[in-house]
């Protein structure tokens, strides 16, 4: 069965293009060229991949993201204007996954599309090879229904929040470098972009966990190593 991706971008051209690249390699598009209308849309039907561009008129692409958040965990990946940081990072809070900037090669957009579905398939459970759940200080990790608790109450976890989430669970008592856990959420492709990328997930990651950046009890930061969690 072909992927279902969403694609919405008011720029007709580059969102035609992407959807060609798409059914390409054999994934199933849905094309939008207004947020308002990919809005109506989502609550309708769920997708296995969402590529929303940020600026859109009517309904932003940010807003799409909460949306989709509030009621999916499948993954996002946000289109942005070059050098526009901030829009990056206000993407990456609200629950996207990645982020590819304009102009940008369809084929690197479609490596990261691939990357995001074998993660998110790798840890839904559709690929767990045996049920394995994670412990640590009331913290519980389910890798196999990807269902995460904090002292009996469920989390509400991004896909990359929660790999993030189990493979420093998995590592309890060493630090995970920046670079290694970059490599293991997000493949070999693309570790160039910068380690802003982690730094935003870590930080939402403990502001959902109730940690405190200069006290934390979850995840600590090792300076100019990476991070860990410590029992």
């Amino acid at each position: 069965m072909e992927e279902k991706i969403l694609v919405v971008d008011d720029e007709r051209e580059i969102a035609d293009l992407v959807a060609l690249y798409l059914q390409n390699e054999n994934f199933d598009p849905v094309v939008f060229y207004s947020g308002t209308e990919a809005l109506e849309f989502l609550r309708r039907q769920p997708v296995d991949l969402a590529i929303l561009d940020v600026m859109l008129p009517g309904v932003s692409g940010f807003e799409l993201c909460r949306a989709i958040r509030e009621q999916y965990s499948y993954p996002v990946i946000m289109l942005t204007a070059k050098g526009e940081e901030l829009d990056k990072i206000n993407g990456l809070a609200l629950g996207a996954d990645d982020y590819v900037t304009k102009p940008f090669l369809p084929l690197e957009l479609m490596a990261r599309v691939k990357a995001q579905l074998r993660r998110y398939t790798r840890y839904s459970g559709k690929e767990a090879a045996k049920e394995q759940v994670l412990t640590f200080s009331g913290l519980t990790v389910d890798v196999k229904t990807r269902e995460c608790t904090l002292n009996g109450k469920p989390l509400s976890l991004t896909p990359t929040e929660f790999s993030i989430l189990r493979i420093l669970c998995e590592n309890q008592g060493r630090v995970v470098s920046s670079e290694e856990l970059f490599h293991q959420v997000w493949g070999d492709e693309y570790y160039s972009k910068n380690n802003n990328t982690i730094t935003v997930h870590i930080r939402h990651l403990r502001e959902k966990l109730g940690d405190s950046f200069e006290h934390p009890h979850y995840i600590k930061t090792i300076w100019g190593v990476g991070y860990g969690m410590e029992p």
